[in-house]
């Protein structure tokens, strides 16, 4: 059996990422695959997910790593870095799902706008549906949830009058849906990552994504110099982000994702060019996106073979 950790509790868009990734991508995409039946497991967090993975009690987890309004989730961040010196506790990326988001309203029975003073809400899902909250209740105030199922069971219990969650969590806490598919925009989505313990990655599919955490000198130019190890290649970064160190107060380290696969050869090139140059370099893993963005790195394939002529001593 496969145990699968998610950020939960049931009835989360985290879940419903993961059964996505469960009947879609896993089969083909994931690798190392389960084995046998699956466990899913749910974690109060983000962190909780992870560290399970890492200590061995789930064999893959489940959590949101980007909003499209939000931008990155600093849970989720600060808790793919490894514990340990050096990449002792790393975790590997092996696959991705896109979800389109937009929110379900419930209340314990149905209400008049006018009786909404409190919205249950979890902080990246309140900050996607601000604007339309205060159009539907404009006397409401927002209140801090756990989770989007944490917010229908906080409803539920009496906390808030309505809340700002899924349908499924909806459904399983029995509240009344006052409105449905509510989004400040249209076109909003979160994505969630499969990460397990380091194995070989999935094979390059053509469209694919590479990511790193890089811990820099603190010296001048230090992360123009890191960038330009891609740009250099001509490889296409689609992520740059950063968060603070708490291990060295005031200096930041970097979240880079690139288009393209470690065994590119241009993006091979600049990951050894960062090992040279960095403290340290946490391979997240190279995995097949679920939308493609960004243009794929150059086929180097015609002077890689020029240069090995040279090598052998053959006339090219």
């Amino acid at each position: 059996m496969s145990v699968f950790a998610y950020f939960g509790p049931s009835g989360t868009f985290t879940e419903i990422a993961l059964d996505r990734l469960l009947t879609t991508r896993l089969p083909r995409q994931s690798a190392p695959r389960p084995t046998g039946d699956v466990e899913k497991i749910a974690a109060k967090s983000p962190a909780a997910t992870i560290e399970m993975v890492r200590a061995g009690a789930a064999d893959f987890g489940c959590v949101p790593i980007e909003s499209s309004v939000e931008g990155a989730v600093p849970a989720t961040a600060d808790a793919l870095v490894p514990p340990g010196p050096g990449t002792a506790g790393r975790v590997q990326v092996f696959a991705e799902v896109v979800l389109d988001v937009a929110f379900t309203i419930g209340a314990r029975s149905p209400l008049e706008p006018s009786q909404v003073r409190t919205v249950a809400a979890y902080p990246v899902a309140a900050a996607q549906v601000r604007e339309s909250i205060e159009k539907l209740y404009p006397q409401a105030q927002f209140v801090t949830a756990s989770s989007n199922s944490g917010a229908a069971a906080d409803v539920a219990d009496g906390k808030a009058d309505v809340a700002v969650t899924t349908s499924l969590a909806a459904e399983l806490s029995g509240l009344v849906v006052l409105a449905d598919a509510v989004a400040d925009a249209d076109d909003a989505y979160t994505r969630f990552l499969l990460i397990g313990a380091p194995a070989a990655p999935p094979a390059a599919t053509g469209s694919d994504r590479t990511s790193v955490i890089l811990d820099l000198p603190n010296v001048p130019g230090s992360l123009m110099t890191a960038m330009d190890e891609f740009a250099s290649r001509e490889i296409d970064l689609t992520r740059i982000e950063s968060r603070p160190r708490r291990d060295v107060p005031g200096s930041y380290r970097f979240y880079l994702d690139a288009v393209g696969h470690i065994d590119d050869d241009a993006v091979g090139e600049a990951l050894r060019a960062l090992y040279r140059r960095c403290e340290r370099v946490v391979f997240l893993g190279s995995w097949p996106c679920d939308r493609a963005t960004g243009s794929p790195p150059p086929d180097t394939s015609d002077s890689v073979a020029w240069f090995e002529s040279l090598r052998s001593g053959a006339v090219r």
